[in-house]
């Protein structure tokens, strides 16, 4: 771009954090703003259900470095529309903030049971996605209520983790066995046995609707069972934060897509939960936190370097800490079949696994193993794979 004084980010989590951080360590010197919804500083939302919610008194695990960017920071306003025409973004305020070149980093929300009306008025459906979700769930399991998590997904885990550590009795509502759906088979087995024997009761249904019964939820269930609670966490997927895009003509299909540097069009960019990219499995979203700080690289180094810049090639990072168990995966989930045992007890913890896939490519996964990421991510993938064009 042959004038970019003026680079606007929408969104102040981990992707448009690392987005600024990484302009400026590129050598862009030029106007830097940034526009959060949250009033404080950026902070890792994976901490949240994980180490933070048993932390002590002094929570500390979810804080971040300060950044490097030293941008103008609009802190506690969201973007409400985008003239892409005039180059201005559209404040809740009233204002406006012009730019030469924006990046959408506006990520993800959680979903709720109440977003398809089967909540009942007055019902209390929590969900764990910001600090405040964070702190107002800690205060709940002080009492140590008994816990009704919805979703049997590795958030939904996590949770129920943490409550029972907390000495709440909780019951985890998944339609099909926990984690299969992103994990696969073999690894799901392994947790599934540990959670339940930290005593993790698995009711395999799902919750249709939330009734009040003198004041408690009462979850209702798809065979017609009822489980009654004090406290209903639900943890039932993310949705891309793209309503203000509504008008602007970016997105696709109702997606915002982009291509293997970040771009959306010549002057826009996205990363992070909120973009669909394409990567070797088609064009699709991947909300997991290293996809988000990788893809805002890249989105840093073209605004810099234009097509000099190099294309993502995104090998995906997940990690789980849960019921004693810490998981590290470096490859694409889930995995369908036995793992090649690289090192310990394919069916229990401490093991280091490999999986290999149809297109050459593979996911390495250790289990309570040391090994740093990047031989993790070279024992995925000992040869280079190349990436097929997107679907």
């Amino acid at each position: 771009m042959s004038e970019l004084r003026r680079v606007v980010v929408v969104g102040n989590g981990i992707a448009g954090l690392t987005a600024a951080d990484s302009l400026r360590a590129a050598g862009f010197d030029g106007e830097l703003t940034i526009v959060g919804d949250e009033h404080h500083a950026p902070y890792s939302r994976p901490a949240l259900s994980k180490a933070a919610l048993l932390d002590a008194d002094d929570m500390t695990s979810h804080r971040l470095p300060d950044p490097t960017h030293q941008a103008t920071e609009l802190l506690g306003v969201s973007a409400t529309g985008l003239d892409a025409s005039r180059k201005l973004v559209l404040l809740n305020d009233g204002s406006d903030v012009p730019y030469d070149a924006l990046v959408i980093a506006t990520g993800s929300r959680a979903r709720r049971l109440a977003d398809t009306g089967r909540t009942a008025a007055g019902v209390e459906e929590l969900t764990l996605r910001t600090l405040e979700d964070a702190l107002t769930l800690r205060r709940r399991l002080a009492g140590k209520p008994s816990v009704v998590v919805l979703g049997g997904g590795a958030l939904g885990m996590e949770i129920a983790s943490g409550c029972l550590a907390a000495g709440c009795p909780v019951t985890l509502v998944s339609r099909d066995r926990p984690l299969v759906t992103q994990l696969g088979g073999h690894l799901s087995e392994v947790f599934v046995a540990a959670a339940e024997a930290a005593g993790l009761r698995v009711a395999s249904s799902h919750a249709v609707e939330l009734r009040d019964a003198d004041g408690h939820p009462l979850v209702v269930l798809g065979d017609g069972s009822v489980i009654e609670a004090e406290l209903v966490i639900s943890a039932v997927g993310d949705a891309p934060n793209i309503e203000w895009l509504s008008t602007s003509g970016l997105l696709t299909d109702g997606t915002l897509e982009v291509d293997t540097r970040g771009r959306v069009r010549p002057d826009i960019f996205a990363a992070g939960d909120v973009a669909a990219f394409p990567t070797r499995r088609g064009i699709r979203r991947i909300p997991l936190w290293t996809s988000a700080i990788e893809q805002s690289k890249a989105v840093a180094h073209t605004l810099i370097r234009g097509e000099e810049a190099p294309e993502l090639d995104l090998q995906p990072y997940f990690w789980t800490e849960q019921f004693g168990l810490s998981l590290k995966a470096s490859g694409y989930l889930p995995l369908t079949g036995q793992p090649e045992l690289i090192e310990g007890d394919v069916h229990a913890a401490p093991a280091l696994m490999r999986w290999s896939h149809d297109d050459g490519s593979g996911t390495a996964v250790a289990i309570n193993y040391r090994i740093p990421i990047p031989k993790l991510r070279r024992l995925a993938n000992p040869e280079p794979v190349a990436v097929s064009p997107a679907a």
